[in-house]
């Protein structure tokens, strides 16, 4: 995999990471949408496939992305197709500093470090181009505003940005309402963006989705789930503040 193109996981921390405060939006929900950002990323690869509501391993060659490559590495000692949520639930230590240290490496983002109540050391992330921010930020806004089909990467940045709910961060307010509404309804196209989505919302309702017939339904329609004890997630992180 070529680096002239962003990943998704990179995208949807981009997407979160607010401009003024240098911390990310939604903290305790976004390394379940990095971990479901980067099944994504894997499927449009070609190195899985969904298969009902499991996820199975069709070609096990790396990637080139070595955050990447570790995922689809596990995925594939596991013998055999996971459940989505499943893996999303699972233990997911540290996402987002793995791919915040990721891209301060690339030079997208600059640490600034300070403290919280004066004792606590914490570490802010500034975006160093905000370009690329605002060009990712553009294709929701485009996909919203026209009504236009998005392509697959697109729509499944949309579902994810849904599911980890950045639509009240990124359309704030009454005047965003519509806006969130469309955001959610861009789940329906793409496929796997639509299933992993909903394994990241299922997964913060504390519930385990019977397989769906149609994983790319919108979130208004029933769902049919048996309540399950999910693991607790500890995504954390010491370093960054999480407000």
């Amino acid at each position: 995999m070529g680096r002239s193109r962003r990943t998704l996981p990179e995208e949807l921390l981009l997407l979160a990471l607010d401009p003024t405060t240098g911390t990310t939006a939604q903290p305790q929900s976004l390394d379940l949408g990095l971990a479901g950002a980067q099944l994504v990323e894997l499927a449009l690869a070609g190195r899985i496939a969904p298969d009902g509501d499991r996820i199975a391993v069709v070609m096990p060659r790396p990637t080139g992305d070595p955050t990447l490559d570790s995922a689809l590495e596990l995925l594939r000692r596991r013998g055999s197709p996971v459940r989505a949520v499943h893996w999303i639930g699972g233990p997911r230590l540290g996402l987002r500093q793995i791919y915040l240290a990721h891209l301060e490496r690339c030079g997208m983002v600059h640490a600034v470090a300070g403290q919280m109540c004066g004792v606590l050391p914490t570490t802010r992330y500034q975006a160093t181009d905000t370009a690329i921010s605002r060009d990712i930020r553009a294709r929701l806004d485009s996909a919203i505003r026209t009504g236009v089909p998005p392509d697959p990467r697109t729509a499944a940045l949309a579902a994810l940005a849904h599911a980890v709910g950045l639509g009240k961060h990124l359309y704030p307010g009454n005047e965003g309402r519509s806006s969130r509404s469309r955001l959610r309804d861009l789940i329906r196209h793409d496929p796997m963006g639509g299933l992993v989505a909903h394994a990241v919302m299922d997964v913060q309702n504390g519930v385990a989705a019977q397989p769906r017939r149609n994983p790319t339904a919108t979130t208004g329609g029933n769902r049919a789930a048996a309540a399950v004890s999910m693991p607790p997630h500890r995504g954390s992180m010491a370093r960054v503040a999480a407000h």
